[in-house]
């Protein structure tokens, strides 16, 4: 059904008539009103989604922030544990190279025992206690790595100095040519037992009895054995640095040419040969060619 209605205006007697019809009008404006309210949920629909993308694009981006931090933690972390297994590394080394100094030098292992902790203390501080950070950490390390490489090195110098000094001692003629025994002759002027005349002696005689030990003074290398005029069975042994021992009138000879003797070693047997007036050992040394007197070098 229409609905007609009539206007009627003041200008000019005009009449405007208009047909109406409610149901279409009404389903025109239902029509209206679902055209609105699907507009504004698309609208609200596209203003969530672009909320939730930018959400998203937040998250994602402190995400990365995340995983780019731990990337950096892991990578100081492995960086950190290397340098600290090369410093352990490093502190092994110091420690036997200690403990090998300790032992050359004598010393008492249990005062510089290098598996302890050195013994330090004092009352704490809690009012100056502050945290440490990272940077300082690292320079920490860094002086710390630096102060090891410089001990390393000058324990090096000294473990040296100490092998030099070891093997100095050993191959510098002292001690005594035999166990037991007394001196018999001095070196320097004495009247030949032979002759009765004044003569200069080059050694020192060590009488004993026959079949003894004679025994090398220091490590060396055997330069002469046999017999020799006026020392019977001789021993020559050659010691480095321009030193030369010499062992006479022996028994029986134990060494070789070419041998390599140690000090302390037995070199030969105790005797009487050559000219000699009983069973006793001549022990001279010899410095750069010169012979010197014996004496210093003896100790007991």
């Amino acid at each position: 059904m229409n609905l007609n209605i009539i206007l009627f205006t003041n200008k000019g007697g005009q009449v405007l008539s208009f047909e109406f019809n409610p149901l279409r009008t009404g389903l025109l404006v239902s029509m209206g009103m679902t055209l609105l309210c699907v507009l504004g949920l698309y609208g609200g629909l596209r203003l969530g989604q672009d909320g939730m993308a930018q959400w998203q694009d937040m998250v994602h981006a402190q995400q990365m922030q995340i995983d780019a931090a731990r990337e950096s933690a892991r990578t100081h972390l492995d960086a950190l544990t290397l340098r600290i297994g090369r410093m352990q590394a490093q502190m092994l080394r110091l420690n036997a190279l200690g403990k090998q100094l300790v032992a050359r030098a004598s010393l008492d292992k249990d005062e510089f025992d290098f598996s302890s902790l050195p013994a330090v203390g004092g009352p704490q501080d809690a009012a100056g206690l502050q945290p440490i950070e990272l940077p300082d950490f690292l320079t920490m390390l860094d002086e710390l790595n630096a102060e090891m490489q410089d001990r390393e090195q000058k324990f090096s110098v000294l473990e040296t100095l100490l092998m030099d000094k070891s093997l100095h001692d050993r191959v510098m003629p002292s001690g005594s040519p035999v166990e037991n025994g007394w001196v018999s002759s001095e070196y320097g002027k004495r009247t030949d037992p032979f002759t009765g005349k004044k003569e200069f002696h080059k050694g020192v005689d060590f009488a004993g009895k026959e079949g003894s030990k004679v025994l090398s003074v220091g490590d060396g290398i055997v330069s002469w054995v046999g017999e020799r005029t006026g020392y019977g069975n001789l021993v020559e042994i050659t010691h480095g640095n321009g030193y030369v021992t010499r062992y006479g009138h022996n028994k029986r000879l134990l060494v070789a040419v070419g041998d390599t003797v140690k000090k302390g070693q037995q070199i030969a047997l105790l005797g009487s040969t050559g000219r000699s007036t009983g069973p006793h050992v001549h022990f001279e040394v010899v410095h750069n060619d010169q012979q010197v007197n014996p004496s210093k070098y003896i100790t007991d």
